[in-house]
């Protein structure tokens, strides 16, 4: 019993139950009074399964990872189930982005940018102290570029935003210099000019120039936009009760169980809603950072800080564009989303991190603050 204790030693409570209610938002939002309720159904599955995932993942001592070639190996593999998905992948809404194994489909691009973070955390923890080098931006660069490339081509324009955003968010935590940065934006904004010269499919422009003016094709390229503020704004104070959404039960919100989610939520759950799905996101990030500043060594705090990133990044893209302060990119967010692929891969990345305070220190030695700051 006490070994069985001291495995499970790491997982922090309030977290958990942080977690657990958001996951119980999204699931009631999916439900609905009248018809049936498969995503509400299928969703409870998942939940399970992500559940276990959790508790599994809370069990290895993943100090392994620091050295030798399991991240190297990782990261190979889902290389190829990128370039698989891009042969063999279901294609759906227009997008290849997943297998189809009968009762559910894998979306890669999930477990891709998990992946992502453990390569980048143990690049930048042995480098820490030159990282002021812009060689290790530009290698550490390339490991998100190829990822990002082959979600681009899927295409899936919103996961790759969110692997860009992990990158840079992982580089500037690091110690990255102020004049490298500001080269990276430039570049940055190079690779966009390109990739809307020669990448970006017509109805991905339409999506942009659609945010730049929402009114200008309100039946066609901006109706999910527009329908998504309606739903948003007509939830009012204390919204209109759960299963009474009329945006999105009605189907006047398309998608509402995954990219519109929140939209749904804010329409049945009205402004007192939103701002407690706010806090629990808001503690959900607060105690991931305060896991990073507790860290055992570097490897664990960029690990922990890359974690924080996605789910942050996932949850802003997500508000802005069910608000109107961002593009449509069909993005879902974390714990409230419908899907497996997104909820697994967020459950084990945070019994991961909680395996992970088991070999914390206590106390932080002076000279091992995150994070190690190079010469600006």
């Amino acid at each position: 019993m006490q070994q069985l204790r001291s495995l499970f030693s790491g997982f922090d409570p309030v977290l958990g139950v942080a977690v657990f209610v958001l996951t119980v938002f999204g699931l009631v939002t999916m439900y609905s009074h009248a018809g049936d309720n498969i995503y509400f159904d299928r969703q409870l599955i998942w939940i399970l399964l992500s559940g276990i995932g959790l508790i599994l993942a809370l069990i290895p001592d993943y100090r392994f990872l620091r050295t030798g070639n399991a991240a190297l190996y990782l990261y190979l593999g889902v290389l190829a189930a990128l370039a698989l998905v891009l042969v063999v992948g279901e294609i759906t809404l227009g997008a290849q982005s997943r297998f189809d194994v009968g009762l559910f489909s894998i979306q890669p691009s999930d477990p891709a940018k998990l992946i992502l973070i453990l390569v980048l955390a143990k690049y930048f923890a042995k480098r820490h102290e030159l990282i002021g080098d812009f060689k290790h931006i530009l290698v550490s660069g390339v490991y998100a570029g190829i990822i990002c490339g082959l979600v681009l081509i899927q295409p899936d324009f919103g996961s790759a935003l969110i692997i860009f955003s992990i990158w840079l968010g992982m580089v500037v935590v690091a110690g990255i210099k102020w004049r490298h940065l500001l080269t990276v934006f430039g570049l940055g904004a190079v690779f966009f000019a390109a990739m809307w010269q020669f990448a970006l499919y017509e109805y991905q422009k339409l999506r942009i120039a659609t945010f730049l003016d929402p009114l200008a094709d309100i039946k066609g390229a901006g109706y999910n936009a527009y329908q998504s503020t309606v739903a948003v704004g007509s939830g009012e104070l204390f919204g209109k009760g759960i299963g009474y959404g009329t945006q999105s039960k009605l189907l006047f919100l398309p998608e509402f169980q995954t990219d519109f989610i929140f939209a749904a939520f804010a329409e049945e759950w009205g402004f007192i809603g939103v701002v407690l799905l706010f806090s629990l996101f808001g503690v959900v990030i607060w105690r991931l950072v305060a896991f990073a500043m507790k860290g055992a060594t570097n490897f664990e705090k960029l690990f922990t800080v890359g974690v924080a990133m996605m789910f942050t990044s996932h949850f802003f893209v997500h508000i802005g564009m069910n608000i109107g302060l961002l593009p449509v990119t069909g993005l879902t967010i974390p714990f409230l989303s419908y899907g497996g692929s997104h909820l697994l891969t967020s459950y084990i990345a945070l019994g991961i991190v909680m395996a992970m305070r088991r070999y914390a220190p206590l106390r932080i030695p002076s000279d091992d603050l995150i994070f190690s700051d190079p010469k600006r």
